[in-house]
């Protein structure tokens, strides 16, 4: 395979972004850091590289294993890359998207007011 790939084409073909413009853009608003340092998106990996993305709420980690010739399948990622992201960072995010979920009974409508203010407030008191 080859020896090096710019940055946000890899990130585009290991599955991170679902278009190469998104890595791009990523790459430019200093969201991608590669071994600490944030970069342009002309930057030439090697495997072993280790890349930082910050995509709010978390922060994830890669390292580069290699560089597929062409964007690929969600099952050969773990062969281009390796996760090193921790999962407290997985458990926060699981934790945020279940805070933005109500369950409300189908057919019920819209919450009243006073039910909208209960509901702040017991998002309130789960985010303390």
């Amino acid at each position: 395979m080859e020896e090096s790939k710019r940055i946000d084409k890899w990130l585009w073909e290991v599955r991170v972004f679902k278009t190469r413009n998104q890595a791009t853009i990523a790459c430019r608003s200093g969201k991608v850091r590669m071994d600490g340092t944030p970069v342009k998106p002309s930057r030439e990996l090697h495997p072993g590289n280790l890349i930082t993305l910050h995509q709010p709420p978390m922060t994830r980690t890669f390292r580069v294993v290699d560089f597929p010739s062409a964007r690929v399948g969600a099952k050969l990622v773990p062969g281009f890359m390796e996760e090193l992201t921790p999962e407290e960072e997985f458990r926060k995010l699981k934790l945020i998207n279940g805070l933005n979920f109500e369950y409300r009974i189908r057919g019920a409508g819209r919450p009243t007011k006073r039910q909208r203010r209960d509901i702040d407030l017991l998002k309130k008191r789960w985010k303390e």
